[in-house]
């Protein structure tokens, strides 16, 4: 698969367009930023170690039976992925309460949600990702009412995967966000990544902070910590 040119830069990953039309290779980079960018660094092996991660829980969501845009690994730090066309919004939901949800309502952080919230977010950096709604996506034509619905089935069917499998390995799944697009045949397709950066988990014991929180907070260890979330998922890296 040969890579070609750029075709997008983000904060984290840049994408690349391949000899094959409908595959793009994912790039992950050291690069980690918080704040809308506002503060960058480079952190060595992040890049690897992020699209390794991917590809194993990517990997565990298509034997579960969600279909994922991912292919396969390419190396360290590239993965072939299928083309997609985004959706410009992020499902996020969250199993406990922490980070914005504790700002916007003032709920105490490590409160069970019982059931799971469900949020919207568009995808916008210059405007910080605001909060939207069912009405504002179908308004602003960015998804109809059956890919919405489709988009929060296959978010709660991650939830049930992935939050059985963290609990399994001593861990809690406080919340994440997933990114979805329309593959050729105009179906619903999970894409863009599941790593540390865009979800939050917590050890089941003690609390510790186990994802890109210990970057945006300068608790250290962001990418041993993120190692050690994958050797317990028995994921060596």
């Amino acid at each position: 698969m040969e890579k070609r040119e750029e075709l997008y830069r983000g904060k984290a990953k840049t994408v690349y367009l391949t000899d094959d039309a409908d595959k793009l290779i994912l790039e992950f980079r050291n690069d980690t930023s918080a704040f809308d960018g506002e503060k960058i660094e480079q952190l060595d092996r992040k890049g690897e170690v992020n699209n390794k991660f991917n590809h194993f829980i990517m990997t565990k969501l298509e034997e579960a039976g969600i279909a994922t845009q991912l292919e396969s690994l390419l190396s360290d730090n590239d993965s072939l992925v299928k083309k997609l066309d985004m959706i410009p919004v992020e499902c996020v939901v969250r199993n406990i309460a922490a980070g914005s949800l504790v700002r916007r309502l003032g709920v105490e952080e490590g409160l069970t949600l019982d059931p799971p919230l469900f949020e919207f977010f568009l995808k916008n950096d210059a405007l910080h990702d605001p909060m939207v709604n069912d009405h504002h996506i179908v308004c602003f034509g960015w998804a109809s009412e059956a890919q919405i619905a489709e988009m929060k089935r296959l978010t709660f069917a991650v939830n049930t995967v992935l939050k059985a499998m963290f609990d399994e390995a001593g861990m809690l799944l406080v919340d994440y966000k997933l990114e979805f697009g329309l593959d050729t045949q105009g179906n619903i397709v999970l894409g863009d990544e599941f790593t540390p950066d865009g979800c939050r988990l917590w050890d089941k014991e003690t609390r510790k902070k186990m994802d890109k929180d210990r970057f945006r907070q300068g608790l250290g260890s962001v990418v041993e910590t993120y190692i050690e979330v994958a050797d317990r998922l028995g994921l060596k890296l």
